[in-house]
């Protein structure tokens, strides 16, 4: 792929997953590649070893790990120009089986952690009056269901966070992209990353039995390709005036119209309702 410019990216949770075809794709366009992970050894064992490529351990969930990682990326690089806050994990399960301390653990690393790290990395893009933080999220960050609630608290919270972030970073000349992928061949699915609920109610157990039997299935099926989404990022970050959403896989796509036309219908549905709330003295709309 060919370079506009080299930047230097630096990528959460590059030892597995997405954070692999990202690093592996930045390095394949040219660019300086920080990549982190909880096991530098996984990381380097999952990307491979490039000249360009700059393996920390960072923990997205310890804000010192954090700043650690930014500080060692400017001392070796000089710059951090792209963020990308991909690590990750997915508790799942119907909500009251899920345990406080998943629901914690899920908002803490999905949600708390990509602030962390990316508090870290804006003092650096302030100081150069450049950058882009490009944050994953996922389709469960704009339509609900069921059996992901605490993920999608998570991940809708990433939205919110995001779209906030953007006018107050604006004014610096750094941007910001939500990433919303749909189902790709990942391993979230897997042991490593999808934890069940783990308490037991009975009147829950015959349909969590059936959604986890179909989410495993799922696992190695999905249509998506990980390496196609990651060239594309490559392309995203190159552009002038990157999106402030890109929804990603055709999956998602679907979803994402479909609910866009459902929260039109809701809101004129009750149109009448919803403008009859002013009080007296203030002139009709």
């Amino acid at each position: 792929m060919a370079m506009t410019s080299q930047k230097t990216w630096f990528i959460t949770g590059a030892g597995r997953g997405m954070g692999v075809d990202f690093a592996q794709a930045a390095l394949a366009a040219g660019h300086h590649v920080v990549a982190t992970g909880r096991h530098p050894d996984a990381v380097i064992e999952a990307v491979g070893e490039h000249d360009e490529l700059f393996v920390l351990t960072c923990d997205i969930t310890r804000p010192q790990d954090a700043e650690h990682a930014v500080a060692a990326a400017v001392e070796r690089f000089g710059r951090i120009d792209v963020l990308v806050n991909n690590a990750a994990n997915f508790f799942a399960g119907f909500f009251e089986q899920l345990s406080p301390q998943q629901v914690e653990s899920q908002l803490q690393t999905n949600l708390v952690g990509p602030m962390t790290v990316t508090r870290a990395v804006l003092p650096v893009m302030r100081q150069q009056r450049s950058g882009h933080v490009i944050t994953m999220s996922s389709l469960a960050g704009l339509v609900g269901q069921e059996f992901c609630s605490a993920y999608a608290a998570a991940k809708f919270g990433l939205e919110g966070w995001m779209e906030s972030l953007v006018p107050e970073i604006a004014p610096f000349g750094i941007s910001a992209t939500i990433v919303e992928p749909g189902f790709f061949r990942t391993e979230l699915l897997e042991s490593a990353s999808t934890t069940y609920a783990e308490l037991s109610i009975e009147d829950y157990a015959d349909r969590s039995a059936q959604t986890e039997e179909t989410w495993q299935g799922m696992n190695g099926q999905q249509a998506g390709d990980p390496a196609k989404l990651a060239r594309a990022l490559i392309t995203i970050a190159d552009q002038d005036q990157p999106p402030l959403r890109w929804v990603a896989g055709a999956n998602a796509v679907a979803a994402v119209e479909q609910k866009a036309h459902d929260l039109l219908a809701q809101v004129d549905a009750y149109r009448a309702l919803s403008t009859s709330l002013a009080h007296d003295d203030v002139p009709a709309a």
